[in-house]
Order: C-alpha cells, then structure tokens, then sequence
C-alpha cells in the first residue's frame, strides 16, 4: 500500500512539473506572437526628416521588424505644438514599446509625455541643451537614440574655400528651435574666428521667411541655414529668394543640396534614420536605456550641387571637387 501510495505521489508530481513546463511554454510561445509596438513621432513634412523615418522603417525591417511581428506607428504633427503633445500621449497611451521621435521638439514631447516607455531621438543635434539627455555617454533616463551634431567648423572652411570673397554671411533660422539657436551660436565662434562676420536673420515661423529673405539678400554676401526644421519646410523660398539675388546657400543636410543650396557638409538624413533604428532595436531586445550610450554623428561629406554653383558664376576648386560628393551635376550646355 505504502508502495501504491508513493507511486501515486510520484504520478501527480510528474503531472504537475509536466503541466507547468508546458504552461511555460504555451506562455513563452505567445509571448512572441505578440506583435511589438513601436510608435513614431514626426515632427513636420520635409525630406530631411521623411528620410529619416524611411531610414528608421528599413532600419527596423533590416533587423526583422516587419508587419508580421510588429506594429509600427506612424504619426506626424506637421509642426503644431499642441498636436505633439496629443499624439505623444496617444502613443503612450496605445502602450508602446519603443517610442522614437524625429526632430527636437518630437523627442522633447514624448520625452514629457512618458517616464517609463523608451524614447528614442531621431537625429537631435543637442539632446543635452534640449533637456533630453544629461549625459550623452550614460543616459540616466528613459531617454537615448542618435545626435547629429553639425560639423560646422567643416563648414566654415567649405564656405572659406568656395567663397573665399564672402565676408559676410547670413544665418537664416527659426528662433523657437533650440537645436537651431545653438548651432548658430557655435557657427558665428568658428566664423569669427576665421574673420567672417555673421548676421542673424531669426523668424517665428515660415511665414516671415519671404519678408526676411528681402531684408537679408540685399546685405550679405552669402546665407548659411543650421539644421533647422522650420526653414526646410519652406526652403524652395528661401531659394528662390537667394537665386533671384545671385547669393550663394551652404546648408547642412544632403535633401537641401539637391532642393538648391550650393553646398554642404552634408550627413545622410538615411542614415542617420538607419542608426536610430539600431538604438530602438536595442532597447526592444531587452537593453536598459541606460546601456545604450547616444550614439554621436559629428562629421560629414562635401557635398556640392555643381548646377547652383555654375547658375552663380562660382567656380568650384579642384581640392575641393576631389574629396567631395557630386548631389546635382551641372547642365552640359
């Protein structure tokens, strides 16, 4: 009997080990049926940023992220404050996984929306003088992803060398950007320094950039535009206005060479949505924000658009056609 009575015992403990091996399991299994939800927030319509975000979705779909295993978000709040806010909590609220934001003020709203969720920047030139991150080596909260920051002593020298007569240069920027107030800062310390003077031409919003264009054309020798989301959504005037007035435009994203700016030193707006999709991917394998360090993107490539510079009489050294890349060739006749 006792015999009986230890077998039995040994029976339902074998059941219960089995069973709870295979509730496991079963729990494992639909563990990653789940679909992971990634939101992402845009902050305006351009081509820097919507390269960005085809670089982040093929980014993500390169590491196995696709419509089979993930839900991705897409929302964009074509610059309105007040949508940011709204669409950042949307996105927390549909219980994101990963959020990523594109442009400063995207991060800064989905940043302020959750404490919990992780952030990731899509591109943020100054993530620390944004409040998004103290340190960009060990983030210490819920808050990583990509800085971009402009390499604009590289610039100053591009703009020395391809005009070398220009002696006074132009900044034409949108005052509400912090990312834009700061690179403007850190150009005129690198202009200065190479006995450049530099004017600040700084607008509310795109609708004061027509007006300002007329001001500024008639009193700079060329115009330099930061990486500014406000003025690439409405830069085919700024060209327009800068053509009409045979001034050369140095920018600081490849999209805006082949829209019309003469040159620039230009980092891959692709890419960059590419690496952003690396840091998200890192978090969604399990990473803790705080082992991923921000990623830091601070050099770029010549790159010339060589039909601008032939319209403008401008002759493009030789030392500097060499080691740069060709956006736009010039028309042959």
């Amino acid at each position: 009997m006792k015999n009986k009575g230890l077998i039995g015992t040994l029976i339902v403990l074998v059941v219960l080990v089995v069973g709870s091996m295979l509730y496991d399991q079963t729990k494992s299994d639909s563990h990653r049926n789940e679909k992971v939800k990634i939101g992402i927030l845009q902050y305006v319509t351009h081509e820097a940023l919507d390269e960005i975000e085809r670089g982040i979705e093929d980014g993500l779909a390169d590491a196995g992220y696709d419509k089979s295993n993930a839900d991705i978000t897409v929302l964009n709040a074509e610059g309105d404050q007040s949508k940011i806010q709204t669409m950042s909590k949307q996105l927390v609220n549909a219980k994101s996984d990963v959020l990523i934001g594109i442009a400063t003020p995207a991060a800064q709203g989905l940043a302020s929306a959750t404490s919990d969720i992780p952030v990731v920047m899509g591109a943020i030139s100054d993530p620390v003088g944004a409040k998004l991150v103290k340190n960009l080596g060990k983030p210490n909260s819920n808050v990583t992803g990509v800085s971009n920051q402009v390499p604009l002593k590289q610039t100053v020298e591009l703009i020395q060398s391809i005009t070398p007569n220009a002696k006074t240069i132009g900044v034409l920027y949108a005052s509400s950007e912090d990312n834009s107030v700061s690179q403007v800062a850190q150009f005129k310390e690198y202009a200065k320094s190479a006995g450049i003077n530099v004017v600040e031409y700084a607008v509310p919003s795109t609708n004061e950039i027509t007006t300002t264009m007329s001001v500024m054309t008639g009193k700079v020798d060329a115009i330099f535009v930061p990486q500014d989301n406000t003025i690439s959504s409405a830069f085919t005037s700024v060209v327009s206005a800068a053509n009409a007035a045979k001034i050369p435009i140095y920018s600081c994203v490849d999209t805006m060479v082949e829209q019309g700016s003469i040159a620039s030193v230009a980092q891959s707006q692709y890419d960059l949505g590419v690496e952003t999709a690396k840091i998200a991917v890192k978090l969604l394998a399990g990473k803790k924000v705080s082992e991923v360090p921000v990623k830091v993107v601070n050099t770029g490539t010549p790159t010339l658009n060589l039909k601008a510079a032939k319209e403008l009489g401008i002759t493009i050294p030789e030392d500097v056609l060499s080691h740069a890349t060709v956006a736009v060739e010039a028309d042959k006749n």
